[in-house]
């Protein structure tokens, strides 16, 4: 996931390989996230036969692709054409389904690390310890817990304890697999250190508590402020996107072609702008940055009063968000 300066954009796309053991949640990962099925349609997909080779181009500047790997090919074998696939590759997310046995699903994960480190050592790997929607905190963290230790003591054993490797506990019951995406997303983005500076530049200059920007159509945030992200806090601007969307597909769409219409349903309206204030002393703000950018920002209701220093500041860091990727940014009109 990348975000493409226009003078480079010949180059190839960037590529995360989606892999595990067959039911382990894979496809409806895939599906929720980027697809916006819901989670409950995903019981009656059928298990992946075949690689699956999507497409994400959400805006000019925001292209990938996913590899969907079917769950019975071994990815550590010659079958997958190992130069070809893991040589261009930027992460592998490998699922794995915690509420099922995984020593063979660790075996060939760290057959798979072993295969693909030897051929590109900058490759990410990140392991989403699924389906943990019915456990407890204890248990979510006894399993992850569980299953970090083993692996990283089979990669120190193969002196592979270099090999970049993060977990992640998912479910796609509830934001935890959007965050994760999320975490996924920000490890391949170069700009990363820039973008972070620009939004505590924002954060310290307008008192924000917290600031997500968002890509819309999928939900995940590509980068955020330095503090702390607090589950919490990225559940509330996450679901605001939502009535933004809702609304807008009803409200945004005077003056719009049918292909813009279209769009309308999965994005916000162009130039779209919402507060939403809650019963705790607190608002939630969201200024688009593009069709299918958003910045959603946490903060305290007083800091609504000074309007004025809060556009200016929004304003200017667009400005800069564009310029940082050699774009224009969207006209009003």
């Amino acid at each position: 996931f990348f975000f493409r300066d226009r003078s480079i954009m010949s180059e190839a796309k960037p590529r995360v390989l989606l892999m595990g053991a067959r039911r382990a949640g894979k496809s409806s990962i895939q599906k929720v996230v980027f697809h916006k099925m819901s989670p409950h349609e995903t019981l009656f997909l059928d298990s992946t036969n075949k690689l699956v080779k999507n497409d994400i181009a959400n805006s000019s500047f925001v292209e990938f692709e996913v590899w969907d790997f079917p769950g019975h090919v071994d990815t550590a074998s010659s079958a997958v054409k190992p130069e070809q696939t893991y040589g261009g590759c930027s992460a592998v997310i490998w699922v794995i389904d915690a509420q099922d046995d995984h020593a063979e699903a660790l075996a060939r994960l760290h057959a798979t690390i072993a295969a693909a480190y030897a051929l590109n050592p900058t490759i990410v790997f990140e392991v989403f310890v699924h389906k943990v929607d019915s456990f407890s905190d204890d248990q979510r963290i006894e399993a992850q817990r569980e299953i970090q230790q083993h692996l990283m003591e089979e990669l120190a054993a193969a002196r592979l304890q270099h090999a970049k490797v993060n977990f992640h506990l998912t479910s796609i019951y509830d934001h935890s697999v959007f965050e994760a995406f999320s975490k996924v997303v920000q490890a391949l983005i170069p700009q990363l250190p820039t973008l972070e500076m620009l939004l505590d530049t924002l954060v310290t200059s307008c008192r924000i508590e917290k600031a997500f920007l968002f890509d819309t159509i999928s939900k995940i945030y590509i980068a955020t402020d330095s503090s702390p992200v607090d589950i919490q806090s990225y559940e509330l601007c996450a679901d605001m996107i939502d009535v933004v969307i809702d609304v807008s597909g009803v409200y945004g769409l005077k003056g719009e072609s049918d292909e813009d219409a279209v769009a309308a349903i999965s994005t916000p309206a162009a130039n779209s702008n919402c507060v939403i204030t809650l019963n705790n002393g607190t608002a939630l703000f969201l200024r688009e940055v593009n069709r299918s950018l958003a910045l959603v920002c946490l903060l305290k209701d007083s800091v609504l009063q000074q309007q004025g220093l809060l556009e200016y500041n929004c304003a200017a860091f667009r400005n800069s968000l564009f310029g940082l990727f050699h774009t224009s940014p969207p006209t009003v009109t």
